[in-house]
């Protein structure tokens, strides 16, 4: 890359614009659909203590060496694994050929989350205009919202069939995913600076005020102490299963969003002056501090709700399901209900762009596109997509997060301990650090290689483990 295109490339202003827009992309549903059920299935601290482990290493190993193969590249995953793959044999379409996986890999899982962010809009909606509170706590009637706006099909094909023979708007919840598509689109195409930074300086501030608001609200709920019982237990023994270390692992290793896209691609927009290990540290910590109050949110919902936590599983239907059920029975159930789907959009509006922000820019790297133009292309191919493949989501999020992220992230961190020179790699990691890491980050970063590899295997064997 010239000079003159690094001197001129858009990026983050501010060190703390840069750390928010990373949290938007980390904080997610996985964040308030998955990890509150797995903390309460699972016994509490006793899932986590290994949660918290897994965080430790991989913020301190996949989240810094992303940010710096990005950022050493100045340039997304195509790029930047050419240039790791040129500095090391001098062959740079071999890195760029390697890096179409986690490209591939960032589309197609913000394809189905277009999808998911359909439903958000729709419940913010509902819930701003009072028909969400509307359903009360008719079960019957709440899952059936949830089940027309989410249509199953066994497989793609069927899938596509249903929305072809359907009629696009006839099937699913086409006019709102259009509409959180073009609301994502326009926040990206106002630039990294001027769109997706401050548009990350609003929306997470607000998110984490909210579900504080929201933590403390349903804390003073009767029953709510029954859910504070299942964060706060500690089984000795359970730290034995293998199970819990393999769930906890897969909830971490996904929450962070290390797949060899976002965070590259992120920390392409960095100035050298960045310290790239305390903000990495800093994206961990927050992460986890969402998933935590999220958990203190919901786990004490349900608790004081009547369910039986062992019945609510994670994924969509509890957030679409069962806490409408829970939010409209509580006092003031109307006004909670608009709160926690206004934090939930953010939250997902914050990931979804960090998703098309590696294709948009890998349209601008290798197209030579402008960005309005490369964010329009992609716009499309993305509602088109997302559009046919409303019935089949789930299934296609399974083998983006089974297969295609661990993969990505393996091979991002190969790119960056391995294939990139030594010298090099340290170099840039440290850049502007006002404590630079020393020779345990490589350690680190060999064993975060295994940890993909892992990660693979297990959630080939489990279905899925984050």
């Amino acid at each position: 890359m010239s000079n003159e295109t690094l001197q001129t490339r858009d990026g983050f202003k501010s060190q703390w614009g840069f750390i928010l827009a990373c949290i938007g992309s980390a904080v997610g549903m996985g964040n308030i659909w998955r990890f509150p059920i797995m903390v309460a299935r699972w016994g509490g601290l006793t899932f986590l203590i290994p949660y918290f482990i897994i965080v430790l290493l991989v913020g301190n190993s996949g989240v810094m060496e992303e940010f710096a193969l990005g950022r050493r590249a100045q340039a997304g995953p195509i790029d930047a694994f050419g240039h790791a793959t040129e500095a090391r044999n001098g062959n740079r379409k071999l890195g760029q050929a390697i890096g179409l996986v986690p490209i591939i890999g960032s589309m197609m899982l913000a394809i189905g989350y277009t999808v998911v962010m359909s439903w958000i809009f729709k419940y913010t909606f509902m819930s701003l205009s009072g028909s969400l509170y509307a359903m009360g706590q008719d079960m019957g009637t709440i899952g059936g919202t949830f089940g027309g706006a989410a249509p199953e099909a066994a497989t793609l094909g069927e899938a596509v069939s249903m929305m072809l023979q359907g009629g696009i708007f006839g099937v699913g919840n086409s006019v709102w995913l259009i509409i959180g598509l073009v609301v994502a689109m326009i926040i990206m195409a106002m630039g990294v600076a001027n769109g997706i930074e401050k548009a990350n300086k609003i929306m997470m501030p607000v998110l984490f005020g909210l579900f504080v608001i929201l933590a403390v609200y349903i804390g003073f709920q009767p029953g709510a102490s029954e859910g504070y019982k299942f964060l706060f237990t500690l089984d000795p023994k359970g730290l034995l299963n293998l199970q819990v270390w393999v769930y906890a692992f897969g909830q971490a290793f996904f929450s962070l969003s290390v797949a060899g896209n976002g965070s590259v691609i992120y920390g392409s927009y960095l100035p050298k002056d960045e310290d790239i290990p305390s903000s990495a540290r800093r994206v961990a910590l927050f992460d986890t501090l969402a998933a935590l109050l999220a958990a203190f949110v919901i786990i004490p919902a349900i608790g004081a709700s009547g369910f039986a936590m062992g019945d609510v599983n994670p994924g969509p239907g509890l957030m679409f399901v069962y806490l409408v059920n829970i939010l409209n029975g509580m006092p003031g159930g109307r006004i909670i209900g608009i709160i926690f789907y206004v934090a939930v959009l953010f939250a997902g509006i914050s990931s979804i762009i960090n998703l098309y922000e590696a294709p948009v820019a890998t349209m601008q790297e290798q197209f030579k596109l402008k960005r309005l133009p490369a964010v329009g292309v992609i716009g499309v191919i993305g509602v088109i997509v997302a559009l046919l493949i409303q019935p089949w989501t789930s299934q296609w999020m399974d083998v983006v997060s089974i297969y295609i992220c661990p993969l990505g992230a393996a091979l991002a961190a190969i790119m960056f301990f391995v294939v990139l020179p030594r010298k090099e790699a340290m170099e840039e990691v440290n850049h502007g650090a006002k404590k630079p890491v020393g020779k345990w980050f490589e350690y680190l970063g060999y064993g975060f290689i295994v940890l993909c590899i892992l990660a693979l295997i297990l959630g080939v064997k489990y279905g899925g483990i984050g």
